[in-house]
């Protein structure tokens, strides 16, 4: 049994097809001692989901008190207050752990205060295909962002929870511990199944992703140069420097699918769709920044938000020095009580 709470954000009626969300619910509680459903669907769906997994999990509606405009850390917050355990395994529903992937998570926060594993798409339909390419890309700059977190219970306690209004809230997160003086791991190695979204709901968030790199001002700025430049080589009928463009952003791609055992779960035609996908990032980046410019912000749950995530600076400026107690104490621990050692 892992000792571990492992905390599930519900915020809509899950899709159950052959029940695998169920099973793997089921799954769960027989491997990690604690697995809680925070569930901020309506009152319906809400019975609805307690009749499928009451009795196997620890199901809850989200706390009034943690509502948030984003509404999924609204969830994440009231899972954290309840978990027993230090250690929280965070994961979207359709999210699907191994045992061995589980308790590696686990394991690595006895060192570390969030981990960021890496996602991969599985079973794969053209979108999700299409998809990949950004996150073989991004395992050249820090690894993807998953939609799964382990983090420690204290660590996110001791900065009061982090910003419920940002949208790209898995980063805001990361920022939030690392602010308080915690530590990130990000293993490139480290693989864990992802269901993609049918291609409707794919579709619908690419404008709203594109915005989420306003938390990130160089790749923003990098994206919103690469149409321009394109449209400017492509009047001067330049078209095998576009074509030699498309080669590099592939063998990048590449590149980060080789990293790390990436093969494995990585297909080689997500490194040539890595162009396509760049091309798609390049596009919703100006409709991203229209959006800002024009509505103050992206479109999300029938409201607008402006905040993607707040900067690293001004997250220090909040919680630096949060965790330095935690970690003042974890010392003392580990040397027995005697402080540094040094007799003082």
């Amino acid at each position: 049994m892992i000792e571990a709470t492992y905390v599930v954000p519900v915020r809509r009626a899950v899709p159950e097809g052959p029940g695998e969300l169920s099973d793997y619910l089921r799954r769960l509680s027989g491997e990690v001692d604690e697995v809680i459903v925070v569930d901020g669907s309506e009152p319906d769906v809400f019975e609805a989901h307690a009749a499928l997994w009451g009795d196997a999990v620890r199901h809850v509606p989200v706390d009034p008190g943690s509502v948030t405009p984003m509404g999924k850390v609204g969830g994440v917050l009231t899972g954290v207050n309840l978990a027993r355990h230090e250690r929280v395994v965070i994961g979207d529903d359709d999210v699907f752990y191994t045992p061995e992937s589980l308790a590696r998570v686990v394991a690595l926060l006895e060192g570390a205060h969030v981990v960021r594993p890496q996602n991969y798409f599985d079973p794969l339909p053209w979108h999700a295909l299409w998809d990949t390419g950004r996150t073989l890309l991004n395992r050249l700059w820090g690894g993807d962002w998953p939609g799964t977190l382990g983090v420690r219970r204290s660590a996110l306690l001791a900065t009061g929870g982090y910003d419920g209004g940002a949208m790209f809230e898995n980063l805001e997160l990361v920022r939030t511990v690392r602010a308080a003086g915690g530590v990130e791991e990000a293993p490139l190695d480290l693989f864990v199944l992802r269901r993609p979204p049918d291609s409707g709901h794919f579709f619908s968030q690419r404008v709203r992703q594109a915005y989420d790199e306003f938390a990130r001002p160089p790749r923003l700025a990098l994206y919103l140069a690469v149409l321009p430049m394109v449209l400017v080589l492509a009047a001067r009928g330049r078209w095998k420097a576009i074509a030699a463009g498309a080669g590099v952003i592939s063998l990048l791609a590449e590149w980060g699918r080789r990293r790390a055992g990436g093969r494995e779960v990585f297909p080689a035609a997500a490194s040539l769709l890595a162009p396509a996908w760049v091309a798609e990032r390049a596009i919703c980046s100006w409709l991203a920044l229209s959006s800002r410019i024009f509505r103050g912000g992206i479109t999300y749950g029938g409201s607008v938000l402006k905040l993607a995530a707040n900067s690293e600076r001004e997250l220090e400026r909040r919680h630096a020095g949060a965790i330095s107690g935690i970690i003042l104490a974890e010392r003392e621990a580990t040397n027995g009580g005697r402080g540094d050692g040094d007799g003082v």
